[in-house]
């Protein structure tokens, strides 16, 4: 997280610059990943039971995908805003294109994303860190374009939600392979 100061050899129109992940990222356990290569399978097979084998392949690159998503950490990248838009991954995004920006949370980061005007709605991605650089960010965007605190949700961002809930997390595979209390051997009597 770091503030861009103008100096001799640094672009002045950048006011703001900050270190962040690609991707929000959160490295799972092995039980996860069991749970979803379990899952995959039993899916393979229903559909194989169907006579559909077809839509095994599909089955199987979303699994590869998770798998690779999971156990490959993003790269870090440099963010920046400029007196003209956001620059991200080598992208430029104008202020003219852009059209309003909100925060969600998403495996312990805040993500910024920024959505363009109509008829495309495109939608950028950016990882924040801290809530120090949150702030400085919102103070800077919101002179350029809308800050929305509590943005629309559609049927697409509320299934996704949902969907989300039921994937297991960390919890329930650690708190499975602790024993309750009630399970723990029974004291010897002399």
């Amino acid at each position: 997280m770091t503030e861009i100061k103008t100096e001799a050899n640094q672009n002045p129109q950048v006011l703001f610059s900050w270190i962040a992940p690609l991707r929000a990222y959160k490295k799972r356990s092995a039980g996860v990943l069991r749970f979803y290569i379990a899952l995959a399978l039993l899916l393979s097979l229903i559909v194989v039971f169907f006579g559909d084998k077809i839509l095994v392949m599909p089955i199987l690159a979303i699994i590869f995908l998770f798998y690779v998503l999971t156990i490959t950490p993003p790269p870090s990248i440099t963010n920046k805003i400029t007196k003209f838009g956001v620059e991200t991954a080598g992208n430029a995004y104008r202020f003219n294109f852009l059209s309003h920006f909100y925060f969600v949370e998403k495996f312990d980061y805040h993500v910024l994303v920024l959505v363009s005007h109509e008829p495309y709605s495109y939608h950028i991605y950016l990882v924040i860190k801290d809530d120090e650089t949150k702030q400085k960010i919102i103070k800077l965007l919101a002179n350029y374009i809308i800050y929305q605190e509590h943005p629309h949700k559609t049927f697409t961002d509320k299934l996704t939600e949902w969907l989300t809930k039921l994937m297991p997390t960390e919890k329930d595979f650690t708190e499975e392979a602790k024993p309750s209390v009630s399970e723990k051997a029974p004291e010897k009597s002399l």
